[in-house]
């Protein structure tokens, strides 16, 4: 498989199909990877492929790409919608992410203040205060859960053995409302066991679990790039569309990308 890994701290802007233009942010090694998970269709490939390379970038190396970047696109004129921290990994992990967000605010009102700071994450470090209250300062936390059903999220994202759906679930209660939740839909076969992300139990199972956490928004998406598991399988717009209906009915604002 091919991997995708960010060989920079800040890098872009680049077309992003859920959040526009997209200047990203990796707090993890440039040429490995770092993740409390390793979902089965992750770009950046399996954690144990990714060990080469562990050396974080400080917060101060850090704080000087993400200002030059910024103050290259602004006389560019280069438009950012949104400075995204993604990367190699979990961005929450690294151990200075609280500062790093709030310095990339003051950044984003001195220079891009039409911007948005957008944050994936998979919700595994949501438990640490310090990470949680910082996530809350930006405009787009945006909280994976893949599946509602924990052995679902065992076969799918493969998170260490700290994880708990239940504390992650409980956690993301704590944010009000005021959060984008994001969720993969595949299907597929991995270590023998079937992956069916569009089973009517499931689908009822991630609806209910929608309704008890009321996010502000909703991200549906699918596979969109080489997977490091073989044999699996996108779902289609429809079939997303299909799911969300019952959610869209009730008002819930929900973005599908195929």
């Amino acid at each position: 498989m091919s991997t995708i890994l960010f060989n920079h701290i800040v890098f872009g802007p680049i077309k992003s199909r859920r959040l526009g233009n997209s200047l990203g942010v990796n707090l993890l090694p440039k040429f490995g990877k770092w993740c409390s998970f390793d979902c089965i269709y992750c770009e950046c490939g399996w954690n144990k492929d990714g060990k080469n390379d562990t050396v974080l970038p400080s917060k101060e190396d850090v704080y000087a790409a993400l200002e030059s970047k910024l103050r290259e696109c602004k006389e560019d004129g280069t438009p950012i919608d949104t400075i995204t921290f993604s990367g190699n990994g979990e961005p929450t992990l690294h151990p200075d992410f609280d500062l790093i967000i709030d310095f990339t605010l003051k950044l984003r009102e001195e220079i891009f203040p039409n911007a948005k700071v957008s944050v994936l994450t998979n919700a595994s470090q949501l438990g640490k205060e310090r990470v949680r209250r910082a996530l809350m300062k930006i405009d787009n936390p945006i909280l994976k859960i893949d599946s509602p059903l924990e052995e679902m999220v065992k076969l799918i994202d493969r998170p260490n053995a700290a994880y708990s759906l239940k504390d992650a679930i409980e956690n993301i209660k704590l944010f009000n409302n005021n959060f984008i939740l994001q969720t993969m839909f595949l299907k597929g076969e991995v270590d023998g066991k079937i992956i069916d992300c569009i089973n009517p139990e499931h689908c009822q199972a991630w609806r209910e679990l929608v309704r008890e956490l009321k996010p502000r928004e909703i991200m549906m998406y699918t596979i969109d790039r080489e997977t490091p598991a073989q044999n699996l399988q996108k779902v289609t717009v429809e079939q997303m569309k299909e799911i969300a209906q019952p959610l869209l009915d009730e008002g819930f604002n929900i973005q599908i990308k195929g």
